[in-house]
C-alpha cells in the first residue's frame, strides 16, 4: 500500500470529524445539549447517527475477517447485528424515550426508585463502554500499521485524541452531526471499491464462486463446538443491541416516542444496506488473500484487497478510501461510546454534574480503554465486540424488558438479575481476554456466555422479584403510565390562509 495516500486519508477523516463536530459546538451550551442534544434530533438524522456509531470496527473490518477465516457461518454476525433493532423497535424504543431519562442508570433509578440499582447499572454501562472501545482502538492500530507501517499503538492514539476533543467540546449535539456524516462516508468507502473488485473478479473468470465461502481456510467453524457458538452469537446479537449504552442513549435524543420508532425503522434500512458489503470482501479475500487467515491477520482483508486485485495507482487510491472509511468507523463508534460512558461517569462518579464535569469524564472515558488496548490485542475485532454484546444482553436486556413491561419488578430483583447475568458474563469476558480456558467446553462456555448468562439474568430477576413482592416501588403505577401512555396525535399545521399542510413531526 502507498503510505502517503493512506496517511492523507486518515488525516482528512480526522480533520473532517473535527470540523463537522465544530458545527455542533456552536450551539452546545446547556447540560441538555451535551447529554441528549436537547431532545430535538429528527428521525432521519438520528438514524444516520445511530447507524454511524453502530457500524464499528467489527462491522467494517471484523466481519470480512471472520468470513475469510471461517466462511458462511459468520454471516450470522451481520444478521444478528441488524435483527437486534427489530426487538428495539417493537419492545423498547418508544417507552424508553417516554421515560425522559438521560442515561440507562437514570432509567433504572426512575423506574425502580433505587440508588443501589442505579449504581449497579452505572458500573455495567462503564464496563460495556470500555469493553466496546477496546476493538475500536485495536482496529485503528491495525489499520494504520497495515497502511503505513506505523506502530500498532499509533492508530489508537489518533482515535483517542480526536474523540476526546470532539466529545469534550460539543457533547451529543456535535457527535450527532459527526456520526451521521461518517455513516455515509463508511458506506461510500466500502461500496466504491467493491464495485471495481467485483469487476476484476468477473474478468478473472469468477474464480471460487459460492463454494469459496464454504471452503475451509483455517479449519472452519468457530471452535470445537460450532453449533453452540452459533446459538451464543445469535442470542448475544439479537438481545444485546437494546442494552448497548451508546445505542440506547441516542433514543433519548428523539423529540417523542413516535420519532424513536421511526428512527428505528430507518436504522434497519441503513444498517441492512451496509451489511450487504463486508461479506463480499470476506468472500473475495478467500480467493485472493487466503494467506491472511494463516498468518493470523484476517481483519486486514478489507484493506489489502485493492492492492492484491488491482494494484498500481488505482489500487492505492481505492485502498486509501478504505483506510479512511475504517478510521471513520473507529471514530464514530468511539464517539458514541465516549458520550454514553462520560455521561454516566459525570453523573455517578465525579463529584459535580454539569458541562465541566462532563468534559473531565470524557478524558477518563477515553483514557482507561486506551491503556487496556494491548491486553486484548490477540482477539479478533468482531469477537471482542461480540463479548460486549453478551454482557449487554445479560444485564440491560432483562432490566429494560422487565422494567418496561412488568409491574412486578422490584429493586432487589433488578439488582440481583443484573449482578448475576451481567456479572457472570463479565467474568466470562475477562477469562476469554486473559486466554483461559483454551480448549473444549470450558473455552466455548466462556467465549460465548450469552447462552447461559441471559437466562440466568432473566430467571434471577424474576425469581427475586417474586420473592420480594412487598418491595415493588410505590411509584410503579405512575412510572408504567409514563412509559406506555398514548401520545396525542399532533394537530394538522395550517398556513396563514387556513389550508392544511403536511405534518412533519413535533418539536419544530
Amino acid at each position: 500500500m502507498s503510505g502517503a495516500y493512506d496517511a492523507v486519508a486518515v488525516a482528512a477523516v480526522a480533520l473532517a470529524t473535527v470540523l463537522v463536530g465544530a458545527l455542533g459546538l456552536r450551539v452546545s451550551r446547556t447540560t441538555d445539549d451535551f447529554y441528549v442534544a436537547s431532545r430535538t434530533v429528527r428521525p432521519g438524522l438520528n438514524a444516520a447517527a445511530i447507524s454511524g456509531e453502530y457500524l464499528s470496527a467489527a462491522s467494517f473490518l471484523g466481519i470480512a475477517g471472520l468470513v475469510l477465516a471461517h466462511g458462511a457461518d459468520m454471516l450470522w454476525y451481520p444478521v444478528g447485528y441488524t435483527a437486534g433493532y427489530l426487538v428495539l423497535l417493537v419492545l423498547v424504543a418508544a417507552p424508553l424515550r417516554r421515560s425522559g431519562a438521560y442515561t440507562l442508570p437514570d432509567f433504572a433509578q426512575d423506574r425502580l426508585e433505587s440508588v443501589t440499582v442505579r449504581r449497579i447499572a452505572a458500573v455495567l454501562v462503564v464496563g460495556i463502554g470500555w469493553l466496546y472501545l477496546l476493538p475500536q482502538l485495536q482496529g485503528a492500530g491495525l489499520t494504520l500499521r497495515t497502511a503505513t507501517g506505523a506502530p500498532r499503538w499509533a492508530g489508537g492514539a489518533v482515535v483517542s485524541v480526536v474523540v476526546a476533543a470532539d466529545v469534550a467540546a460539543g457533547g451529543m449535539r456535535s457527535i450527532t452531526l459527526v456520526q451521521a456524516f461518517q455513516y455515509w462516508l463508511k458506506l461510500t468507502a466500502l461500496l466504491v471499491p467493491v464495485v471495481f473488485l467485483l469487476l476484476v473478479w468477473h474478468g478473472d473468470g469468477s474464480p471460487g464462486g459460492p463454494a469459496a465461502v464454504h471452503a475451509t481456510v483455517t479449519g472452519g467453524g468457530t471452535g470445537p463446538h460450532p453449533l453452540y457458538a452459533t446459538y451464543g452469537l445469535i442470542l448475544a446479537t439479537f438481545l444485546g443491541a437494546m442494552g448497548l449504552p451508546h445505542v440506547v442513549v441516542r433514543f433519548y435524543t428523539s423529540p417523542h416516542g413516535r420519532a424513536a420508532r421511526r428512527t428505528t425503522l430507518v436504522v434497519l434500512v441503513l444498517v441492512g444496506a451496509f451489511y450487504l458489503l463486508p461479506p463480499l470482501y470476506g468472500a473475495l479475500a478467500r480467493v485472493y488473500a487466503p494467506d491472511l487467515a494463516a498468518t493470523g491477520d484476517p481483519d486486514a482483508a478489507v484493506l489489502v484487497l485493492p492492492e492484491r486485485m488491482i494494484g498500481g495507482t488505482g489500487g492505492e487510491l481505492l485502498g486509501a478510501l478504505l483506510v479512511g472509511g475504517a478510521f471513520a468507523a473507529f471514530l464514530s463508534t468511539s464517539c458514541g461510546l465516549t458520550v454514553s460512558t462520560a455521561g454516566v461517569l459525570a453523573q455517578d462518579v465525579l463529584p459535580s454534574v454539569g458541562v465541566r464535569s462532563f468534559r473531565w469524564a470524557t478524558l477518563l472515558a477515553v483514557a482507561a480503554p486506551t491503556a487496556l488496548t494491548l491486553s486484548a490485542a490477540g482477539l479478533p475485532v468482531a469477537d471482542t465486540v461480540g463479548l460486549a454484546f453478551a454482557v449487554a444482553a445479560s444485564s440491560f436486556c432483562p432490566l429494560l424488558l422487565l422494567g418496561i413491561w412488568w409491574r412486578g419488578l422490584t429493586p432487589p430483583g433488578a439488582a440481583a438479575g443484573m449482578l448475576a447475568g451481567g456479572g457472570l458474563a463479565l467474568g466470562a469476558v475477562a477469562a476469554t481476554i486473559a486466554g483461559w480456558p483454551r480448549h473444549g467446553w470450558p473455552q466455548a462456555l466462556m467465549a460465548w456466555p450469552a447462552v447461559w448468562s441471559v437466562p440466568v439474568g432473566f430467571a434471577t430477576m424474576i425469581a427475586v422479584s417474586l420473592a420480594t413482592r412487598g418491595a415493588v416501588p410505590p411509584g410503579t403505577t405512575a412510572a408504567m403510565h409514563r412509559l406506555h401512555r398514548p401520545e396525542p396525535v399532533p394537530p394538522t399545521p395550517r398556513d396563514p390562509a387556513g389550508v392544511p399542510r403536511p405534518w412533519r413531526g413535533a418539536g419544530r
